[in-house]
């Protein structure tokens, strides 16, 4: 039986790893070591997931309702500032305030036993469900030493602060399954959840498993409706570079702001929705699964896009689709009160097998009768267009209110969770300068350097800034470098990670649209800013002004929420 303690310590040590090799090897091995339950659970762990990917979202557990139970445990409740003003990070915080703890617990738990605490939170619905979801992980930290609350607590916020993304977890279990890593990579495309992956490699039909993983006519019915990440996009500046990049073979589609849904038709006639995350979101949109059901005739899993709409038909911002989202009550009320409607754009797969590893081209073509036969709209698209057609059809989106346009190559293979090089999104963008008012310690490639920066405009009083978002996106190694020695010549204050500056630096930053949002006092947030370059020659006198951005927020056809299901 594997002990949480040596998978605490092994986190901790992960964390001071610089080499990929070595975090691989290290991390396979330690998979090695354990019995297939707790290698699947280990998995998770390792990569900050405290259940099965897709059923987050059931667990609930804020930091602050952590640190809560964790400062009174520990009597820290009067030193939380003191605390974290030395720490690095929450875990360390955890790991403080532990050690006024006097004796530390033994170290008795097990790995399976805080999966079991896990899954029973998730579990937890009804009446005072908050309550009884606090009062489950209180009586596990309670038996938990300082070393296993600080993961406890990483896993549940899904901040292991040691490097091992999903990336990384593959080749650990490349390490454990002594598989080549391309194989595991593919498992993964294909289940989504490391802890299958884990299983499905352990198990004593592993070798057969690889085997339908790889072929190219792998039998989509025996999936059981598991959700596949939806493949990614990447960004290109306009649809002169996606044509460049591609060649003449390609589509552009219209890129639609909504929610990116998977929609399972099952062969006993259930259809099964689920949300760009993988959860399962069916009963929110009874009329999707009314839309698609005749194709489960067929076994078809469609890839498209939700977007809400009003009486008339037109596209509504993307908070009014939220409220459809997660609703499992007064479903027939809410439905007649905010209409929706679905556009395909892909098939996954067909009459029982996946069609993934199929050319583009051959799955649109197969789409656009299936689609027909159900009434599903598709997005919009042109196929083989020049550059003259291409810019035209960009500008007739943007004018439309659709967020840009979709480039995909008519040879590219789905590619789940991947931004394969077959697709690329081209979005209209607006730029902003703005002044970085502070900035936060990064953590795994970003480790020692100021990297998620404060951004701020002028507010109305001379020397006001006001926050309106944050970003490490945009600059290189050599920049976070430089910008790191910058910032911290300029420091004012530092606290829990963060460190507050005098505002002095100006970024461009672009961003692809304006969010309502409560976590920022002037309700406002930038979508997606990503900085395009230091303007040196302004000062922060002359950023812009937050009057100019409400006009922009005002003036938007959409104002999509920042976190999409």
């Amino acid at each position: 039986m594997g002990t949480f303690y040596d998978f605490a310590i092994l986190s901790d040590s992960l964390g001071q790893t610089q080499s990929r090799a070595q975090l691989a090897e290290a991390a396979g091995a330690f998979l090695s070591a354990l019995d297939i339950d707790e290698a699947v659970i280990a998995a998770r762990f390792m990569a900050g997931r405290a259940i099965e990917q897709g059923g987050e979202k059931r667990l609930q557990v804020s930091g602050r309702a952590i640190w809560k139970i964790v400062a009174a445990l520990s009597g820290a409740e009067e030193q939380g500032e003191e605390i974290f003003a030395a720490a690095e990070d929450f875990g360390e915080a955890v790991t403080i305030a532990f050690r006024n703890r006097s004796p530390d617990p033994p170290r008795t738990l097990s790995i399976g036993e805080v999966d079991a605490v896990f899954r029973e939170i998730a579990a937890i619905e009804g009446r005072h469900a908050r309550t009884r979801k606090l009062d489950a992980l209180r009586a596990l930290l309670e038996r938990a030493s300082a070393a296993e609350a600080a993961c406890i607590a990483k896993i549940l916020i899904g901040d292991m602060r040691h490097g091992m993304s999903d990336g990384m977890m593959i080749e650990a279990i490349a390490k454990m399954a002594a598989r080549p890593a391309a194989e595991v990579r593919r498992i993964h495309m294909l289940e989504g959840d490391l802890g299958r992956v884990v299983r499905l490699l352990r198990s004593p039909d592993g070798a057969q498993a690889v085997a339908d993983a790889m072929s190219a006519n792998r039998p989509a019915a025996a999936r059981n409706a598991k959700p596949l990440k939806p493949m990614l996009a990447n960004p290109a500046a306009d649809v002169a570079e996606a044509l460049a990049a591609l060649g003449p073979e390609i589509a552009l589609e219209h890129k639609l702001d909504g929610a990116r849904v998977q929609i399972h038709c099952a062969s006993d006639g259930t259809v099964r929705i689920f949300s760009r995350r993988m959860n399962d979101i069916s009963e929110s949109l009874p009329e999707i699964a009314e839309l698609a059901r005749p194709l489960c005739e067929r076994n078809a899993i469609l890839d498209g896009e939700v977007i809400a709409i009003d009486q008339s038909g037109r596209p509504l911002a993307f908070q009014e689709l939220m409220r459809r989202f997660g609703r499992t009550r007064d479903i027939e009320a809410i439905r007649a009160e905010q209409p929706i409607r679905l556009y395909a754009f892909d098939l996954l797969g067909l009459d029982g097998k996946l069609l993934i590893d199929r050319p583009y081209s051959e799955r649109a073509d197969t789409l656009a009768p299936l689609a027909a036969s159900a009434g599903i709209e598709l997005a919009g698209r042109i196929v083989r267009p020049n550059l003259a057609q291409s810019e035209q059809f960009f500008a007739d989106s943007v004018a439309a209110g659709f967020e840009g346009v979709m480039a995909k190559s008519l040879t590219s293979k789905y590619l789940p969770g991947a931004r394969g090089r077959g697709w690329f999104k081209v979005k209209h963008a607006h730029t902003l300068d703005l002044v970085i008012v502070a900035a936060e310690w990064g953590y795994g490639r970003r480790h020692g350097w100021l990297s998620n920066y404060h951004l701020a405009a002028r507010g109305e009083r001379a020397g006001e800034f006001v926050e309106i978002g944050k970003t490490f996106k945009g600059l290189t190694d050599d920049d976070f470098r430089a910008m790191t020695d910058r910032l911290l010549a300029l420091k004012i204050s530092e606290a829990h990670g963060v460190v507050t500056v005098r505002p002095e630096v100006v970024v461009e930053v672009a961003y692809n649209d304006i969010q309502r949002s409560p976590s920022y006092e002037c309700g406002m947030a930038l979508r997606f800013a990503r900085v395009v370059r230091i303007r040196d020659d302004k000062s922060a006198a002359e950023a812009d002004t937050i009057a100019s951005v409400a006009r922009e927020f005002e003036g938007q056809a959409l104002k999509p929420l920042a976190e999409k299901l």
